[in-house]
């Protein structure tokens, strides 16, 4: 195989493949990335069993075939070539010849044989514009679980139905909500898919490259998840097993409300947090007269207590909270008014953006004992 491509265009690829390739593996060929010349473009593909992406560029192909070079070694070294053209040729014994003005190497590949195979990408389910769906996860991946004994929770179900997609993460102590209302073409009836959480940061990569109103063509097959971009493909093994009966989390109803300042509100919680126990990150949220009061002691370090004016003239009510948690949705909203709504200071409360529909997103929070 003997093609000639663009440093710029090598580098860009390179990089989309680094958070699928496998680092640390028992199978070497994981952390290789496959390069196949044909005609006039250069198709790459990385792939860890779990994760598969595949992207192309153009290319001057002398002698077409396929090759597989250590995706991580390939990247830091072309990274560091000068603008221009890269020669690259993969001899029968696997090594890759790169030639660049006037830099040389060789790199040991390996063979194409046993690079594993990605599945075809089946009939398209549903057109999404990729800027709504990066939105969506943006809105949901931190609520997603970090025990990998809790499988089913550690990723977002993915919800598409005529003219409406949604997004469900939860890790037990907390639920991220957020549903949009969108036209997307394909889909007839209802759609659920679990969506890994490595699988959600890498279509946020693929997102961060394109412009929001691009459309992304996503399918499905029983054991995976496709998801193609231009001319760039991801594809991910769907989590197994029953998502939670949300719904059933979701509060009905509410009997208090606060509207507060996001930036003031987060501000006082950054402030506080400072103070809180640096394991359960626990404060104490209290409305009351007018205002939004956040304290924290810890009998060792200190304590803190800040306050900002709120609208809200309920009963004074105390509840205590997880600060990260807290901060986790006033960092991922861009409205400028928050709505805190609970019941008592037993009861989950709710976060909603202020301003959007009140269904649009919702983030549940269970309370602490402090």
């Amino acid at each position: 195989m003997e093609f000639t491509v663009s440093r710029a265009d090598l580098v860009r690829e390179l990089n989309l493949s680094q958070g699928v390739v496998e680092k640390k593996t028992t199978i070497p060929i994981l952390s290789n990335i496959l390069l196949e010349a044909d005609g006039d473009r250069l198709l790459l593909t990385a792939t860890d069993l779990e994760l598969g992406v595949r992207s192309s560029c153009a290319a001057k192909v002398k002698k077409k075939g396929a090759g597989t070079i250590p995706a991580r070694r390939l990247l830091d070294y072309v990274r560091l070539l000068p603008e221009g053209e890269v020669q690259v040729k993969i001899l029968e014994n696997q090594w890759a010849s790169l030639v660049c003005g006037r830099s040389k190497t060789r790199i040991a590949g390996m063979s194409r044989e046993s690079f594993p195979e990605l599945p075809a990408m089946p009939a398209v389910l549903a057109e999404i514009p990729i800027g709504v769906l990066a939105g969506m996860i943006a809105k949901t991946i931190f609520a997603i679980s970090s025990e990998e004994s809790r499988f089913t929770l550690n990723g977002a179900l993915l919800v598409l139905k005529k003219g409406s997609i949604a997004m469900v993460a939860t890790d037990g102590h907390r639920l991220a909500m957020v549903e949009s209302s969108s036209d997307l073409p394909g889909v007839t009836g209802a759609y659920r898919a679990l969506l890994p959480r490595k699988a959600m940061a890498e279509l946020q990569k693929l997102a961060a490259d394109a412009t929001p109103d691009s459309v992304l063509r996503f399918a499905g097959d029983e054991n995976h998840l496709f998801f193609e971009l231009g001319g760039r493909m991801l594809l991910s093994r769907k989590l197994t097993g029953n998502f939670p009966d949300f719904e059933r989390v979701l509060p009905k109803e509410h009997a208090h409300s606060v509207s507060v300042n996001r930036d003031e509100f987060r501000g006082a919680i950054e402030r506080v947090a400072q103070f809180s126990d640096e394991r359960s990150r626990g404060i104490r949220v209290a409305a009351g007269g007018g205002e939004l009061k956040v304290h924290s002691s810890v009998s060792e370090t200190g304590e803190s207590e800040d306050s900002i004016a709120a609208a809200y003239d309920g009963p004074a009510v105390e509840i205590g909270f997880n600060a990260e948690y807290l901060l986790d949705f006033l960092r991922a909203v861009a409205t400028e008014e928050v709505t805190f709504l609970f019941k008592d200071a037993h009861s989950a409360g709710e976060l909603r953006p202020g301003g959007e529909k009140a269904d649009n997103y919702r983030y549940v929070i269970m309370p602490m004992r402090i």
